[in-house]
């Protein structure tokens, strides 16, 4: 957890005899104007104000334009046409290559020694981008493009038009407003004898110190020297001295690479399987195959090992009963490596989301 280092702040109102005023922050202007133009609300109340009891008319037309209610559609137009067709005139480029596959076998590809076509099947190379393919304009069977539909109008709709019976914005009517007074002097304050403050937050702990009322802005400039600089200047010592370092090398579950850390691979990994297992079992094996494929593997070597001992109790195997069960056990790892693949294809989207919020989540801590 990062200390939670607070800082004071400095607000000051100048009003001067002018009627004009000045608001600084930490010393520095903030805003600046005149009571009588530039308060919301204002210090003296409108002359006059909306009627409440004035209600828009039923027969109101407020609509400045509307839908031409003569318009017709045209004959010809055809809201089917789609917006692309095929370019007709379009012809294939003289280098594109047809006989040419997009994608062929990696020819740098070897077969791995421990490959058994017996029990593997056949060795298929991976495949790899034609390099034919970027010297040319293309690959592959040739179509023709699409291009805009010179016919395309879409739907059809009615132009707008001004609305003949518009009588524009309502507005209530005004009425002489029974609370008005005039005060030309509002920089003149009557006696102050307490202020008040009313702050909506969500921060604990705001705390008012060193407050100044006063004729004299030297005496005021005076106090802040002697109080708020020195303490404003220490607090944002302490802030440097305390900031939490920058820690680039932070990753998120999805982004950690096993040779560069694996224990802490391994702990994220278990611990983001963990905390989706505890909603729903069959999301964590998809968000964290890895994961799942690890505690499959673990579950298959103890069977395997109870296995031997109880085989080993008896009559030794045969030859063919042991090559038996590793074809076995063999298969379903496989099958488990391809149910885990699909399901990180499947479910990466929200694989990734659910990584978001666990790292929202310790950033937060």
């Amino acid at each position: 957890m990062a200390r939670i280092v607070k800082t004071s702040t400095l607000y000051t109102l100048i009003v001067k005899p002018d009627n004009s005023f000045e608001i600084k922050i930490d010393g520095e202007s903030s805003r600046n104007g005149t009571l009588h133009e530039d308060f919301t609300p204002s210090v003296n109340p409108d002359e006059e104000i909306d009627d409440v009891n004035d209600k828009k008319p039923e027969d109101w037309v407020d609509d400045a334009r509307i839908a031409d209610p003569d318009a017709t559609k045209p004959e010809d137009w055809d809201e089917d046409e789609p917006f692309e067709i095929l370019d007709e005139e379009a012809t294939k480029p003289e280098d594109w290559l047809e006989d040419e596959p997009a994608t062929i076998p990696d020819p740098e590809a070897t077969k791995p020694e421990d490959w058994d076509d017996e029990e593997d099947g056949d060795w298929v190379p991976p495949t790899v981008p034609n390099p034919k393919c970027d010297e040319a304009s293309g690959c592959g069977k040739w179509e023709p493009p699409m291009k805009k539909n010179p016919a395309y109008k879409g739907k059809w709709s009615a132009p707008f038009i001004d609305n003949p019976a518009y009588k524009g914005v309502w507005a209530p009517q005004k009425i002489k407003n029974p609370d008005y007074f005039e005060d030309k002097t509002p920089s003149n304050f009557e006696p102050i004898g307490a202020i008040g403050f009313e702050i909506w937050t969500m921060q604990n702990d705001i705390l008012f110190d060193n407050i100044y009322i006063g004729h004299s802005i030297s005496d005021a400039e005076k106090l802040k020297a002697e109080t708020f600089d020195l303490k404003h200047a220490a607090e944002k010592a302490d802030e440097e001295a305390n900031k939490p370092k920058p820690k680039d090398d932070i990753k998120s579950p999805s982004d950690l690479i096993f040779k560069d850390d694996p224990v802490r691979y391994v702990k994220e990994k278990l611990s983001l399987f963990v905390e989706i297992a505890k909603r729903d079992p069959i999301e964590a094996i998809k968000f964290v195959p890895e994961v799942a494929g690890g505690l499959g593997v673990f579950a298959l070597t103890i069977f395997a090992l109870i296995v031997s001992l109880v085989i080993g109790s008896g009559a030794a195997p045969s030859k063919e009963q042991v090559k038996t069960q590793a074809k076995k056990a063999k298969d379903a790892a496989v099958d488990t490596k391809d149910k885990a693949a699909e399901a990180v294809a499947t479910g990466a989207e929200k694989a990734q989301a659910e990584v978001n919020k666990r790292t929202t989540r310790s950033t937060a801590q």
